[in-house]
């Protein structure tokens, strides 16, 4: 096992994010593996299975989590307490330690007594990482489900809420992502074929659709099945958009359903500068401080910080490494960050 290298694992709901650093802060391996941990903690065992055959052993490891909110559990606490056991289990014979927000790591039996800090406390290590290379900004990771927005300043992360409950009030945490956000949660009805008509509130098609349909999504980006089970084209997508609306596929053209997309696309936006905005007016950051960007669906980013006259910095760009590595590393932003964070030092 190498005492050189420290790595960060986040476990998600529906992913397993993994990356390593080395004692200089060079980012050296970074990667995200499907993870239905819904289904069974047996799940997560197979993808930390999976994940460990691209990366290196190592002693440090450091771990953050989100996955302790799926309904497998009957509370936060006993999925904090169940993920980290299974992850302990998992990784054997190593220096395991919990990501606890301001309390910073923890040992492993530690777990009960800080479930309530341990629990969905990704983002906090992504912001204090982020807080550490950039003097003030808006970091905004937007996910496959989910996208936190946390001003920082001064090397210190200045959110108003902590619990997922606490978030989804201050607007922090707002449950809208580019793959795997049901279409009905963007809108209830649409403009189509010079009517307004409503959505039907059924998981016929995802964000992963939407993205898709307006070229913006990436190819590798959506690691989970579709809301049919069927492929992932432009067609298959457009065919799924079109059940939103109680029609097939063949009564409009595909530029209609491309023009669909784009309205929908734009409600998300619509959705993430209503909550930026809330959070700016609290004041805390200077109007030219950056937009720091990251998570898969960072291509929505460049466009709010134009609209908000704010700079944009990739989360891609803080890092040193292989171009590919760092941009899987920028989608894995709170594994890539408890990585760096415990390379520092427990």
């Amino acid at each position: 096992m190498s005492d050189n290298l420290s790595t960060g694992w986040d476990l998600g709901g529906a992913h397993l994010k993994a990356a390593q650093v080395d004692s200089t802060g060079r980012l050296v391996a970074a990667v995200q593996v499907p993870c239905t941990l819904w289904l069974g903690i047996d799940h997560l065992i197979r993808a930390v299975e999976e994940a460990r055959r691209s990366l290196s052993p190592t002693r440090r490891q450091g771990v953050t989590m989100t996955g302790e909110l799926v309904d497998l559990f009957d509370s936060r606490a006993e999925g904090v307490r169940r993920l980290a056991a299974a992850v302990a289990e998992a990784l054997p014979g190593t220096d395991l330690r919990l990501y606890a927000g301001e309390a910073g790591f923890v040992p492993l039996e530690g777990a009960a007594d800080r479930a309530q800090e341990i629990a969905s406390a990704n983002w906090h290590a992504s912001v204090q990482f982020v807080a550490a290379c950039c003097r003030e900004g808006l970091f905004v990771d937007v996910g496959s489900t989910t996208t936190d927005i946390l001003p920082f300043a001064d090397g210190a992360v200045r959110n108003a809420g902590y619990t997922d409950a606490e978030r989804l009030i201050t607007e922090e945490l707002v449950y809208t992502g580019v793959t795997r956000t049901p279409v009905m949660a963007l809108a209830d009805s649409v403009p189509f074929a010079g009517e307004r008509q409503r959505l039907m509130a059924e998981y016929f098609a995802t964000t992963a659709d939407i993205h898709r349909l307006t070229g913006a999504l990436p190819e590798d980006a959506d690691q989970l099945p579709t809301a049919d089970g069927r492929g992932k084209s432009t067609e298959d997508s457009a065919r799924r958009l079109a059940r939103m609306l109680g029609r097939d596929l063949e009564t409009a053209d595909r530029t209609a359903w491309r023009r669909l997309a784009r309205h929908l696309a734009d409600r998300q936006h619509v959705m993430l500068q209503a909550a930026v905005d809330r959070i700016l007016s609290r004041g805390i950051i200077a109007d030219d401080a950056p937009v720091i960007g990251a998570g898969v669906g960072r291509f929505l980013l460049p466009e709010l910080a134009r609209r908000l006259a704010r700079p944009y910095t990739d989360f891609a760009d803080l890092l040193t490494g292989d171009s590919t590595v760092r941009e899987w590393a920028a989608r894995c932003a709170p594994a890539t960050a408890v990585a760096a964070l415990a390379a520092q030092g427990w």
